[in-house]
């Protein structure tokens, strides 16, 4: 089952696409185009879509060609990034897709502590170009996610709770609005801007670049990444809820239900074996690293301690096989203020649902920094809960669609009652499918009037979804 909202597209607007390519610097594919059927697939295989014409831009000046052109003949409008996104509304059906993928430089300023990151960057570009200098800012945990989706929408990430999220560490962006002008919003300049884009999303324009606070760490990071036998799950869960309580603001340990994959690092006799797995980077100095993660060994009996010294970017990397592009993916999440024990059983018995191997169901330990930002400086609406909890469902095969997403969707009924009602905007299922409300709490009306504000004929309007 693959998702589109259309069977048989249209042909595209010759008058458009004539349009784009006499104003464009950067390539314009339609349909007849050879590059045409690449470039409009995405990182989720479950997405499906046919737009019109590909706007793939080469710079901000060709963004803003694309926006007038949009004004001007007023398509549906969809933007797209890196490429590594769940939801799949980079992509339209019978639309133009404003792509930014091929931007994807990144300047550091060492001295500053900032970089410059262009909107088609993916972390691994970021990652690369700031340990040169032994700094980060907090990223994916996927090296190949796209920069700007993921920190448009909050970004989560293994050293949050040091340095939080990554719209947190946001000093200004550069944003074409619906009217065609560039402009840079900060503090001090277009506030309200500033605040819809750390955390609010899609919808504010379209964001070319994000200048990035950076913190020292690195080239390597210690780290926890610990195995435990299935059967202990259990007690595990408990001991990591308590443990989490006491644990220092550099670290931001994580739980998963999982199954071993193929992974050479691991050994073969696990492969496919179900298990807990604990994870956690130290966000500080590698020698301190190894005393304060060692109680995350010992919530149980491991059957694996894979944890030790490593550079930084390897950790940000080393997930990346198993989410290949053209996976088939749907996730979804909830924030929770504590993990009560019930709450732990019912967590338990989804995964004993769980449909595949290659799902997964994660809790990420919120606090410190993130929730050092105040309720109104940013559109990110869930600061204050505890937990993070992602229901990941991943496969490969078509025929597991409909048992993958059921899963996914029960998984995350059966957990509500224990949640505070905030679904982070990165982990909500598909377009349209969870209530503005709860992705942007008591901001909703106030991003709604940003929106309003910088784009009164809704020229970008479906770039912005639709929840």
């Amino acid at each position: 089952m693959a998702i589109s909202g259309s069977t048989v597209p249209p042909r595209a607007d010759e008058a458009m696409v004539g349009a784009l390519r006499a104003r464009m610097q950067g390539a314009v594919l339609d349909r007849r185009d050879p590059d045409y059927d690449a470039a409009r697939r995405v990182w989720n295989g479950l997405i499906d879509r046919h737009p019109a014409v590909i706007a793939r831009c080469a710079g901000t000046a060709d963004v803003v060609e694309a926006v007038e052109v949009a004004r001007q003949f007023r398509p549906v409008v969809s933007v797209r990034g890196g490429g590594h996104q769940v939801a799949g509304s980079a992509v339209c059906d019978d639309g133009l897709v404003i792509d930014l993928s091929a931007m994807r430089g990144v300047h550091v300023d060492p001295v500053a502590r900032t970089a410059r990151v262009q909107a088609g960057a993916r972390w691994a570009d970021v990652d690369r170009a700031t340990q040169v200098f032994g700094l980060v800012t907090p990223g994916g945990e996927v090296s190949r996610t796209g920069v700007a989706g993921f920190t448009l929408g909050g970004g989560m990430g293994l050293i949050m709770r040091a340095h939080g999220l990554a719209c947190d560490n946001v000093r200004s962006i550069e944003v074409v609005t619906a009217d065609g002008v560039v402009r840079t919003a900060g503090r001090g300049e277009h506030p309200d801007l500033f605040w819809a884009a750390r955390g609010g999303g899609r919808g504010i324009g379209i964001v070319t670049s994000f200048e990035f606070e950076l913190h020292p760490l690195g080239p390597e990071v210690a780290t926890a990444q610990v195995f435990y036998p299935y059967e202990q799950a259990r007690e595990v869960l408990r001991a990591w809820r308590d443990l989490t309580a006491t644990l220092p603001e550099t670290v931001a340990p994580e739980f998963v239900l999982w199954n071993v994959p193929a992974d050479p690092a691991v050994p073969t006799e696990m492969h496919g074996q179900k298990v807990v797995v604990v994870l956690a980077v130290h966000a500080g100095d590698p020698a301190e690293g190894a005393q304060v993660l060692a109680p995350l060994a010992e919530l149980g009996t491991p059957l694996l301690d894979a944890g030790g010294t490593v550079p930084y970017v390897e950790v940000q990397s080393s997930v990346d096989a198993l989410f290949p592009d053209g996976g088939r993916y749907f996730f979804k999440s909830h924030f929770l203020d504590g993990l009560t024990d019930e709450a732990i059983e019912t967590l338990l018995a989804c995964d004993a649902d769980r449909p595949n191997p290659e799902s997964l169901l994660v809790l990420r330990t919120l606090g410190g920094a993130v929730d050092r930002v105040g309720p109104e400086e940013s559109a990110y609406p869930h600061r204050g809960a505890r937990y993070n909890l992602s229901i990941d469902a991943g496969w490969t095969d078509p025929a597991l669609d409909a048992t993958a997403l059921r899963w996914a969707r029960t998984a995350w009924d059966a957990m509500r009652p224990y949640a505070t009602g905030g679904v982070y905007l990165n982990f909500a299922g598909l377009d349209a499918e969870t209530g503005a409300a709860a992705l942007y709490g008591r901001g909703t009306d106030r991003l709604d009037a940003v929106r309003r504000a910088y784009d009164p004929d809704g020229v970008l309007a479906d770039a912005a979804g639709k929840p």
